[in-house]
């Protein structure tokens, strides 16, 4: 079966383009932290601790955005082939079979990967080195050294996060083939863990950092990414209220199309909440970032800052902002992916009667639901970061700063969602519905 599945890569690329990307950018940023570490055994003790502080705090919110993006992608990639998947098990391919396949291409995808982001990786580590240069905290003679830490980083945590997403992804598809579905309990375990995480980083944040000066962005950065990986593992709940809160004014909207939303949303759950998740990463790694930024203004306006501040506040924004770059195209990569996969669906629907037009407006709506349930979601974790902060820094809960920021990451969330939904399912519907239905 590993041969079976080296054909399928090199027969069926456009299949693994979603993993690919997830996994080429994944290992990218890990490589550029992972590089600071290596750089850091050639540097002075001051040089060498501010690299390994920049490494560890980037590196490890990185870590886990990237395992969290690498597995919710390979699982989507999974289950789009279920149709292949199970016309192997009917000419005799077992279980165990199966899973050999997925894993032998799931890891070729992932070596693969990392090795076309090795060069990809140097330009990070330099970028980030650079900044440590301007800001005085690295001599100018350092130069970037990509060794074990940089190669292990890219190399092992895609490669491990591609196994365990297609380990995973192989026995859903077995549950799936009995006829039930997958037990959320796991599931909904992992989005407790993660969000008493992010609880317990924003009740630090507020008593133990309070007076602690711009040292509390540490913890309330952590606060907000860790309860926006245990909201985005609620997505399936998620989109599910709000698809039973805004099903009648999308019918009333919509008329035929809304109600194909409607009921498509309800029936497709689980794969439209896999789209719901970068949406609430993406606002809420975004809006807590720019609010807890805004109160530390507020709070330093007129004070002699320590000498590292400006360094701290210039990290921040760069370590996040890469975070939120590969979560914005973790958003775009994963709705393509899911919207080209119902090729099959589309068909169907049009020898059924519907219209192109229709069927735009039904994924236009689809894609409202989806923004609606990802904002509302990443808005709640941004409020890990944001109210405790505020408390730490300025005494009051709700900072006072302009919603104009707000509105922004909004409409960057609902201009991304649409243009990857529309766009995909335009393509998805050019030609004869006959013809795709053959494909």
């Amino acid at each position: 079966m590993i041969a079976v599945a080296l054909r399928n890569l090199r027969h069926r690329p456009g299949g693994f383009v979603a993993t690919f990307l997830s996994a080429f950018f994944g290992a990218t940023l890990l490589m550029g932290f992972g590089s600071l570490l290596d750089t850091a055994g050639h540097l002075d003790p001051a040089g060498a601790e501010s690299l390994t502080v920049t490494a560890s705090v980037g590196g490890g919110w990185c870590l886990v955005i990237v395992a969290f993006a690498v597995t919710s992608t390979l699982s989507l990639a999974v289950r789009q082939r279920a149709e292949q998947i199970e016309l192997l098990r009917r000419v005799g391919a077992t279980g165990p079979q199966l899973r050999r396949m997925i894993l032998g291409e799931a890891a070729g995808v992932a070596l693969l990967a990392a090795a076309v982001a090795v060069p990809a990786g140097l330009l990070i580590g330099r970028l980030l080195l650079g900044l440590l240069q301007d800001t005085g905290q690295v001599d100018r003679t350092a130069t970037v050294v990509l060794g074990p830490m940089a190669f292990g980083a890219g190399f092992g945590v895609t490669l491990i996060g591609s196994l365990v997403a297609a380990v995973a992804a192989a026995r859903r598809t077995t549950v799936e083939r009995g006829g039930g579905s997958p037990r959320p309990r796991l599931r909904r375990v992992g989005a407790a863990v993660f969000l008493l995480a992010g609880t317990s980083c924003a009740v630090v944040t507020a008593t133990v950092m309070d007076g602690k000066g711009i040292d509390a962005m540490q913890t309330a950065g952590q606060a907000g990414i860790w309860a926006s990986i245990g909201v985005a593992l609620l997505a399936p709940e998620l989109l599910r209220l709000v698809t039973a809160l805004l099903g009648a004014p999308v019918r009333m909207l919509g008329g035929a199309a809304g109600e194909l939303a409607v009921l498509g949303a309800r029936a497709r759950n689980r794969r439209l909440a896999g789209a719901v998740m970068p949406v609430v990463l993406f606002t809420g790694i975004a809006t807590g970032t720019v609010y807890m930024q805004a109160v530390e203004d507020e709070a330093s306006a007129g004070q002699v800052q320590p000498d590292y501040a400006q360094d701290v506040q210039t990290l921040n924004y760069v370590v996040v902002g890469m975070i939120t770059l590969f979560v914005a195209i973790m958003l775009v990569n994963t709705l393509i992916a899911a919207t080209v996969g119902r090729r099959r669906e589309f068909a169907q629907q049009r020898l059924a009667g519907a219209t192109r037009g229709q069927l735009l407006t039904m994924v236009a709506l689809e894609g409202l639901l989806v923004t609606v349930a990802g904002v509302l979601g990443g808005s709640t974790a941004a409020l890990f970061t944001v109210l405790p902060f505020g408390a730490a820094r300025v005494a009051r809960w709700w900072p006072d700063a302009s919603p104009a920021a707000y509105a922004l990451i909004v409409v960057v969330a609902v201009a991304l969602t649409g243009a990857a939904m529309l766009g995909a399912t335009r393509r998805a519907i050019r030609g004869p519905a006959a013809t795709m239905l053959r494909a």
